[in-house]
């Protein structure tokens, strides 16, 4: 998992990029556009935590039925599907 700190400073490279480059041209203050990008992507962040988590634990629930499977393919392609059903882009 990415830390705070590691998402504070993308969040500030990108917003300060943008700026630099003339992508955006900011209505608010450099420092409310940050905590935004930070607020959504920490809760990019947290979503695609819960997807793996459930994943994991699908992919291990149905491992214990059938110790033939293919954990990690297994595990992939739920994460996917729970993704795909969410509307969440990995």
């Amino acid at each position: 998992m990415i830390s705070d700190t590691q998402i504070d400073a993308l969040a500030t490279h990108l917003v300060r990029g943008l700026i630099a480059r003339g992508s955006i041209k900011p209505k608010a203050d450099e420092k409310e556009l940050v905590a935004c990008v930070v607020e959504l992507m920490s809760a990019n962040f947290e979503t695609e935590a819960q997807i793996d988590d459930e994943a994991e634990r699908m992919a291990a629930e149905q491992a214990r039925k059938d110790p033939r499977l293919d954990v990690t393919r297994l595990r992939g392609m739920i994460r996917n599907r729970l993704a795909e059903k969410k509307g969440f882009t990995l």
